[in-house]
């Protein structure tokens, strides 16, 4: 096997062990036999735990499109459309969940554990998203179009209820007794939620108006 599908297959089996077992109880002798190569092996491609660790959040990143929330919502971001900005972080988020649990456990795992990988996400990723949204919701609010509360709050309850309903649907009720709604659904309805609650009185109303509106043309078209 090359050393770049060596290492890959290196990163995929440790993903998958620290994610069953969790940090403390998965050795790097156990990764090397789950991949089939020597421990010496392991080491050569990672010569430190630390840079294994560092290696997964890259190789989940570009997985994931950098999981940079800027790309994801950039084109709403430009045009200040609050709907279409929370609908696709929720729903970009909720769908990476879906497609990568065993990242999600990973992340779990390193949390409860105190783990450095917490912490190396939490400063490469999570800080970035509240920056992000934080800016965006600071703007909205000198624009007038959102009541005046901390910005870090409304992230906070925005990715509240997504992370919420990934950990219902992945780990707790991955049968969807509780709520079975699609992804998309999902993501609609928490930005509604969201945005009821945040937007100012003439906004809601100036977007009410021209919803009526456009029913009414509907209605006198048919």
């Amino acid at each position: 096997m090359a050393g770049g599908e060596r290492r890959r297959q290196i990163l995929r089996l440790a993903v998958r062990l620290f994610s069953q077992h969790g940090f403390r109880g998965t050795t790097t002798k156990e990764i090397a036999l789950a991949a089939g190569v020597s421990e010496a092996m392991v080491f050569r491609h990672f010569a430190t735990k630390e840079e294994l660790y560092s290696a997964i959040l890259d190789h989940k990143a570009c997985l994931h499109d950098t999981m940079d929330p800027v790309q994801v919502v950039a084109d709403a971001i430009a045009r200040k459309d609050d709907a279409a900005v929370f609908e696709g972080l929720a729903l970009d988020a909720l769908n990476q969940h879906d497609c990568d649990p065993e990242f999600h456990r990973l992340l779990l795992h390193s949390a409860l554990e105190e783990h450095e990988l917490a912490q190396m996400f939490w400063e490469k990723f999570v800080k970035r998203v509240y920056r992000i949204l934080g800016a965006y919701i600071r703007q909205r609010q000198r624009d007038g179009a959102m009541i005046q509360i901390e910005p870090a709050v409304i992230v906070r309850a925005f990715v509240g209820m997504v992370i919420h309903h990934s950990l219902n649907n992945n780990l707790w009720d991955r049968k969807r007794s509780l709520l079975k709604i699609s992804n998309e659904d999902a993501a609609r309805e928490f930005t509604e939620i969201l945005l009821r609650g945040v937007t100012t009185t003439t906004r809601r109303n100036s977007v009410s108006k021209k919803t009526t509106g456009k029913d009414s043309r509907k209605k006198s078209s048919r």
